[in-house]
């Protein structure tokens, strides 16, 4: 490296140094940071700032904690985020950036920072979030995976968080269109964006990582917080235009994001699902609550006026029709869970024959089995 581009590095190390302390700081949250920035510019001269002016803002014990020098604990911390900002494809964007999403900055609460890993470019892309249930159902998956791939496909970014069920499979359908115009995906995580959880998303994240992007607003090495998902949320709506909400349950964490869209002014999506899906509730509930009924990705894109002509709604449907021509107990089941015995009276054949029918067309991925010998159509 030139002496110049030493100098350069240096130079913004110093400016970024002073924010990720002031976020160290015990008792300094994003709404404090944002009161002391608003009255003080950047955080060199909050640290800067007399005892008298800064407890006009804060309580005692937090001027106390602005005023005192760095500890070694501090120093260190400073250090380790500075030597992960510095490494190709990470970065750490402060409200004062340039490169901070506009989006976020319309919101009531924006994080100070954002620890970022991948493309920056993404966060200032037109974006659409998808969530939806951990314990998603196959149907649900394969929803949340179609729908991403055709949005990404027109060129929305696909926001989701990283979990297991919905959000997986929609970071999976986003990844197939990394390149413009396809809108690839962004990963808003509850930990630091040097921890992959859960565990069983490594790879995945790795591909975003590479393809698409993390964003984190917490330190590096903040472990799994429970409390820390829900507040994550907010910048998962924040970046979207809308939000789809695939399968929820009536008490599902993925309603807490739909509210914050709605409370950001962005648009709330829901798919809606079978009465007797405990899955279908938190989607039916939003529905009456003013969420647009959404049956296909084309819906979305219609509402935001994109040329759909060139998407093939029918794709999916013509492959499951003609599975049903070869094979009537398809039609048989219908579009609701149905339990086995029932379906066995419908079909006229014994439970034998049946179970073996069903075992063959589930390992096609034509349906699943729920617990109880209950089964449902995928598609």
């Amino acid at each position: 490296m030139s002496d110049e581009a030493d100098r350069v590095v240096s130079a913004g190390a110093d400016q970024l140094a002073p924010w990720i302390r002031l976020e160290q700081i015990r008792g300094v949250g994003a709404d404090t940071a944002r009161k002391l920035l608003r009255e003080f510019g950047l955080p060199q001269h909050v640290f800067s700032a007399s005892r008298s002016a800064l407890a006009a803002l804060v309580s005692e014990r937090v001027a106390d904690a602005l005023l005192a020098p760095a500890s070694s604990d501090d120093c260190a911390r400073i250090e380790q985020a500075l030597q992960w900002a510095a490494q190709p494809g990470n970065h750490i964007i402060t409200l004062a950036d340039v490169d901070y999403p506009a989006a976020l900055l319309e919101t009531a609460d924006p994080p100070t920072l954002l620890y970022v890993k991948g493309r920056l470019e993404l966060l200032s892309r037109p974006s659409l979030a998808i969530v939806g249930s951990r314990n998603a159902t196959a149907q649900g998956t394969a929803n949340a995976e179609q729908f991403s791939d055709v949005l990404s496909a027109a060129g929305f970014t696909i926001v989701s968080g990283l979990a297991l069920g919905i959000d997986t499979a929609a970071h999976h359908g986003a990844l197939r269109h990394q390149a413009p115009p396809g809108g690839s995906t962004v990963a808003v995580i509850g930990t630091g964006a040097d921890i992959v959880y859960p565990a069983r998303n490594r790879a995945l994240a790795h591909k975003i990582a590479e393809a698409g992007c993390i964003v984190s607003e917490y330190p590096l090495g903040t472990p799994a917080i429970a409390a820390n998902f829900p507040r994550r949320n907010r910048i998962i709506s924040g970046l979207a235009r809308g939000v789809l909400v695939v399968e929820a349950a009536a008490q599902s964490g993925s309603l807490i994001t739909a509210r914050m869209a709605a409370e950001q002014g962005r648009d709330v999506f829901a798919i809606p699902g079978s009465i007797h899906s405990p899955l279908a509730k938190g989607c039916h509930q939003l529905i009456r609550q003013g969420a647009k009924l959404v049956e296909s990705a084309q819906d979305i894109l219609e509402e935001y006026q994109y040329d759909t002509a060139g998407f093939d709604n029918k794709k999916n449907t013509m492959r499951l029709n003609a599975a049903e021509a070869e094979d009537p107990l398809l039609t048989l089941i219908g579009h609701d869970p149905v339990h086995a015995d029932i379906l066995a009276q419908r079909a006229g054949i014994d439970a034998g024959a049946l179970h073996a029918q069903l075992l063959t067309l589930e390992l096609a991925g034509l349906l699943e089995r729920l617990p109880g010998e209950v089964y449902r159509r995928i598609g």
